[in-house]
C-alpha cells in the first residue's frame, strides 16, 4: 500500500545521486550509510555535545532539548535505539523546566517507536499525550503532525472510521492556518485509506488536490513523494506506463536529495511494477537495490511488501528455496509487528511456493491462513468502504449544500447589482448638477468642522481655567484670610494699645504658627498654581533621598515638638533616586506635615524606604487618628478636595496631597494609603531607584 506521510519524519536533504555506484559503495561500506543525513545527525551530535561540555546539567535550556528532538527525529528508521533513548531524555528535562512543547514532541517521538516496532496501543498511546499537551499549545503545526501520526496508527490497526476523524480534524486545522505541507500531507493519507479499499477512483480525486497544494509549495521532494505514491496506485490499477513514469521521476529526486528511507520505497515500487508485468529478473533488480538501503533502515512496515515482491519474483523465476527463504522472513516480520494485511499476503505467497513444490500439507496450512484473513478484512474491508462512502457523502451533501447557498447569495447580489443600475441611471440624470454644490459644501462643512472643534477646545480650556479660578479664591479666601486676618487684629490690637507690648510674648508662638501655616499654604499654593497654569517641567537627576527627608525634619522640627511629636528617620544610607529635587521635597515635606497635623501629642512618626524592583518605596507612618474607609478612598480622587481639622484644629487646604499625587505621577511613581480610624496610617509612595551604571556615569 502507498506509504503514509509522516509529518515529524519527513527529510529535505540535497547532496548527491544514489545509483549503481553509490550502491557498490554501500556494498562496499555497510556502515557508510547516508552521507547527506549522517551529516545532519553529526552536526546535532556536535552541538549537544558542545552545550554538554560547556553547561552544567541545571542550566541545560530549550535550545538542548529542541537539538534532542531534533537529532531523535533523525535516527527514526535508522537507530531505533537512538531514537527512544534521545526521546526520553528531552522528556525528563522537558518535564523538569515544564517546557511543554519539548515534553511534546518528545512523547511524539517514542509514540513513532512504539510504531515502527508493531505496538500499536503504546504508539496511540504516546501520541494522545503528545496531542494534549499540544493543545495548550500556540503553534497549530505541531498539533497537526500528532494529529497526522494518530490517524496514521488507526489506519494500521485497520480502524479507518478513527483514521479518518483525526485526518480530517488536522485538515481542518491546516485549512485554518493556510498551512500548505499539512494539506498536502493530509489529502495523501486520506487518499492513501481509498487506494489501501481498491477505490482509486476516490483516491486519484484526492490526488489531484494533492498535486496541485505540491505545486503552489514548489517543494520538489514532497512532489516526489506523492509521485511515488500515485505510482504504486497506477501500478495496482494495471496502468504501467503512467506508474513508471511517476516512479521514475520520484526517483531521480530522491537519489539527488539522498532521501534514502523514501528511495527505498521508491526502488521496492519500481520492482513491484516490473512484477506485475511478469519482468522478474528487472523486479529482482529494482528490489534488491532496496534492499540494500534497507540494510541501514529500520523500516519493518516497509519490508515486509519488500520481502515478499522479492519471494514473489524469485517464485516467478522458479527459484523456490530462495522465494520460501524471503517469504517466511517477509511473514515474520509481520507477525512481529501484527501486520494483518502484511500476514495475509505473504501466507498467500508461501501457500503458492508451498503448493508449487507439492508440499499440500503445508500448503492448505497457509491457505487456511490467508483464506481466514481475507474473510477477516473483507469483512472490515466492507464496512470501512462502507463508512467511507457515508462519510464522501455527507462531505458531497454539505459541499452540495453550500454551492447552492453560494448561488443564491449570487443571485440575490445579482438582483441587488441590477437594481442598483437602474437606480444610479435614474439618480445620474440629476446627479450631476448637484456635484458641484456638494463640493462647495464639503468645503463649508470642513470649515465649520474645523471652528467647531476649536470652539470645543476653547471651551474645555476655559472651564479648566474656571475650576481652577474657582479653587484659588476658595484657598485664598479660606485659608490664607483667616490667618492674615488673625495677623491684622493682633497688630491693631498692638498698635492701639490694648495689648501691652510686654503681653506680646504670649501671642509669639500663635503668631509664627500662623505665619509658618501662611508660609507652608502659600508655597503649596503657588507650586500648584504654576502646574495647573503652565505645566510643570519635570527635571530628573540623581538625588540623595536621606538629604531631602533630612531638610523636610528640620524644617518642621518646631511644627512637630509644638505637640511634643517625636519623629524618627529610619531611613537606609545611600538611598539613591532618579526625579525632581523640588517635586520630591514637596511630596515629603507635605506628608510629614500631614502626619504632624493628624497626630495628637506625645506621637510617634517614622519615615521608612525599602527597595521595590526598580523604584524606592518610601513610608510614611503616623500614630494619628486615623481615617475611615470612605475617606481614605477620596483622597487621591481627581477634582476631590477635603479640608480638615487636626488634632489641634490646625486647618488645612486638601491642597497638599493633591500636590503630592501630581508630582509624584510626574516623576513615575504611584501614591496610596493605609489607614484605619484611631489606629494612624501610613503614606506611601514611589520613586525610581537610580542604578550603578548611572549613579558610577555621574
Amino acid at each position: 500500500m502507498p506509504k503514509h506521510l509522516a509529518y515529524n519524519n519527513s527529510k529535505y536533504g540535497n547532496i548527491r545521486v544514489v545509483s549503481l555506484p553509490i550502491l557498490v559503495f554501500l556494498l562496499l561500506c555497510p556502515f557508510g550509510k547516508v552521507i547527506g543525513q549522517q551529516n545532519v545527525r553529526d552536526s546535532l551530535s556536535r552541538k549537544i555535545q558542545f552545550i554538554e561540555k560547556t553547561t552544567p546539567d541545571y542550566q541545560r535550556d530549550k535550545t538542548y532539548i529542541n537539538l534532542l528532538n531534533d537529532l531523535a527525529r533523525e535516527y527514526r528508521f535508522v537507530k531505533e535505539d537512538s531514537l527512544l533513548n534521545l526521546s526520553k531524555k528531552a522528556l525528563s528535562l522537558s518535564r523538569k523546566v515544564k517546557y511543554l512543547s519539548g515534553e511534546s514532541e518528545a512523547l511524539a517521538n517514542i509514540g513513532g517507536f512504539h510504531s515502527d516496532n508493531g505496538n500499536n496501543e503504546m504508539a496511540i498511546s504516546y501520541f494522545s499525550k503528545a496531542l494534549n499537551l499540544a493543545g495548550y499549545l500556540e503553534d497549530p503545526s505541531t498539533k497537526m503532525g500528532i494529529l497526522n501520526s494518530l490517524a496514521n496508527e488507526y489506519s494500521y490497526l485497520g480502524d479507518f472510521e478513527q483514521a479518518l476523524k483525526y485526518f480530517l480534524t488536522g485538515l481542518d486545522l491546516a485549512n485554518a492556518s493556510e498551512n500548505k505541507i499539512m494539506q498536502s500531507i493530509l489529502n495523501e493519507n486520506i487518499a492513501s485509506l481509498y487506494s489501501a479499499q481498491k477505490e482509486y477512483d476516490e483516491a486519484l480525486e484526492f490526488y489531484k488536490k494533492v498535486k496541485k497544494i505540491n505545486q503552489e509549495i514548489g517543494n520538489g521532494i514532497i512532489i516526489a513523494e506523492t509521485l511515488s505514491n500515485l505510482a504504486e496506485i497506477y501500478a495496482d490499477m494495471g496502468n504501467y506506463d503512467h506508474a513508471m513514469f511517476n516512479i521514475n521521476t520520484s526517483i531521480a529526486t530522491f537519489e539527488k536529495n539522498e532521501i534514502y528511507d523514501w528511495l527505498a520505497f521508491a526502488y521496492s515500487v519500481k520492482g513491484e511494477v516490473y512484477l506485475r508485468q511478469g519482468k522478474y529478473k528487472w523486479a529482482l533488480y529494482w528490489y534488491d537495490q532496496s534492499n540494500l538501503l534497507h540494510q541501514n533502515l529500520e523500516d519493518d512496515r516497509s519490508r515486509i511488501d519488500l520481502l515478499n515482491g522479492m519471494a514473489a519474483a524469485y517464485l516467478g523465476m522458479g527459484e523456490d528455496e530462495k522465494s520460501n527463504e524471503y517469504a517466511l522472513a517477509a511473514f515474520d516480520v509481520a507477525n512481529t509487528i501484527k501486520s494483518l494485511g502484511g500476514q495475509r499476503d505473504c501466507a498467500e505467497t508461501l501457500y503458492k511456493i508451498s503448493k508449487n513444490e507439492g508440499d499440500f500439507e503445508k500448503a492448505l496450512h497457509y491457505h487456511e491462513i490467508f483464506q481466514k484473513l481475507t474473510d477477516s478484512l473483507y469483512k472490515d474491508e466492507n464496512k470501512r468502504s462502507l463508512m467511507l462512502l457515508k462519510t464522501k457523502l455527507k462531505y458531497d451533501k454539505d459541499k452540495q449544500l453550500l454551492i447552492a447557498d453560494k448561488e443564491k447569495e449570487l443571485a440575490r447580489q445579482r438582483n441587488f447589482i441590477n437594481a442598483s443600475i437602474i437606480i444610479l441611471m435614474v439618480l445620474l440624470a440629476t446627479a450631476i448638477p448637484l456635484y458641484f454644490n456638494q463640493k462647495k459644501l464639503k468645503r463649508l462643512y470642513k470649515a465649520l468642522k474645523i471652528n467647531t472643534q476649536s470652539l470645543e477646545e476653547s471651551q474645555t480650556e476655559l472651564n479648566s481655567i474656571n475650576k481652577t479660578k474657582d479653587k484659588l479664591f476658595s484657598i485664598i479666601g479660606h485659608d490664607l484670610r483667616g490667618p492674615i486676618g488673625a495677623l491684622q487684629g493682633l497688630l491693631k490690637l498692638l498698635a492701639s494699645g490694648d495689648v501691652a507690648k510686654e503681653d506680646l510674648s504670649k501671642f509669639l508662638p500663635k503668631l509664627r504658627g500662623d505665619v509658618d501655616h501662611i508660609l507652608f499654604t502659600l508655597n503649596n499654593l503657588l507650586s500648584w498654581g504654576y502646574s495647573q497654569m503652565n505645566g510643570t517641567v519635570t527635571k530628573p537627576k540623581m538625588v540623595k533621598l536621606n538629604k531631602l527627608v533630612h531638610g523636610s525634619m528640620k524644617l518642621l522640627s518646631e511644627m512637630a515638638s509644638n505637640k511634643s511629636i517625636k519623629i524618627m528617620d529610619q531611613m537606609p544610607e545611600n538611598c539613591f533616586i532618579l526625579a525632581d529635587e523640588d517635586q520630591v521635597d514637596i511630596v515629603i515635606r507635605n506628608l510629614i506635615s500631614n502626619a504632624i497635623k493628624f497626630t495628637p501629642e506625645n506621637g510617634l512618626i517614622t519615615l521608612e524606604a525599602e527597595e521595590d524592583g526598580n523604584f524606592w518605596k518610601v513610608k510614611i507612618r503616623d500614630t494619628g487618628i486615623g481615617m475611615n474607609e470612605k475617606t481614605r478612598k477620596k483622597l487621591f480622587q481627581e477634582n476631590s478636595n477635603i479640608t480638615t481639622y487636626g488634632t489641634n484644629n490646625e486647618k488645612g487646604t486638601g491642597l497638599g496631597l493633591s500636590l503630592c499625587k501630581e508630582m509624584v505621577e510626574r516623576n513615575k511613581g504611584k501614591i496610596w494609603v493605609e489607614s484605619k480610624p484611631m489606629k494612624g496610617s501610613i503614606f506611601y509612595f514611589t520613586v525610581p531607584k537610580i542604578t550603578k551604571k548611572y549613579r558610577k556615569a555621574s
